[in-house]
């Protein structure tokens, strides 16, 4: 698993092809209030039942708070045999900081 800052996947974002899947973890109210463009809500309870959704071969980068879920998530998806995974350090709430100002914060 790779770690990556919000202004790194700022600019990872521009030029990657295909695009990485933008996998947000955090609970359905909070996504309601701030996420990243393009992110797919998969809330962290949830993913057991439901990461065979996910195809293990995708690029993934995995979002949250504040970077600790998301850390979570990406070494549970590690032992289940996903190996291109990313964690977002500092989650939405550095991106709110670092990328995008006007996101709203929580």
């Amino acid at each position: 698993m790779r770690e990556i800052t919000p202004q790194q996947l700022k600019d990872y974002l521009q030029v990657a092809a295909p695009a990485p899947l933008l996998l947000d973890v955090r609970e359905p109210w909070e996504y309601e209030i701030c996420h990243i463009e393009g992110a797919r809500l998969m809330p962290m309870q949830q993913i057991p039942q439901t990461f065979k959704a996910l195809d293990p071969q995708q690029e993934i980068v995995v979002i949250c708070h504040h970077g600790r879920r998301s850390l979570q998530v990406a070494g549970y998806l590690e032992r289940m045999g996903f190996t291109r995974l990313i964690n977002l350090t500092g989650g939405v709430d550095a991106w709110s900081h670092d990328v995008d100002r006007s996101m709203p914060t929580y």
